[in-house]
């Protein structure tokens, strides 16, 4: 006599959100005229000026340079949901 056997797998609901966006490291080239390649070495985007007004947060306090120069960081949520049902079929 032959028996069948189920066996269930619990697969885990994965779900990405973007949470955040920070910028990074400056990237502007100030060199790129003479040909050649330097960057200022400032480290992290620092928004100038207070937050409620839109034409300072986009220039940076510590290099002076605009937003867009500094490398785009998306900071995502991962949300892994196994699920209440743990109970084993017989």
């Amino acid at each position: 006599m032959k028996r069948l056997l189920i066996v269930r797998r619990c697969e885990p609901i994965v779900r990405f959100s973007c949470c955040s966006v920070r910028y990074g490291e400056c990237r502007r080239n100030h060199a790129a005229s003479t040909g050649g390649y330097a960057i200022d070495g400032c480290r992290e985007f620092i928004a100038e000026g207070e937050e409620g007004t839109s034409a300072a947060a986009l220039k940076c306090a510590a290099c002076g340079c605009h937003r867009s120069f500094h490398r785009r960081v998306q900071v995502y949520e991962v949300a892994w949901d196994y699920g209440s049902d743990t109970s084993s079929a017989e």
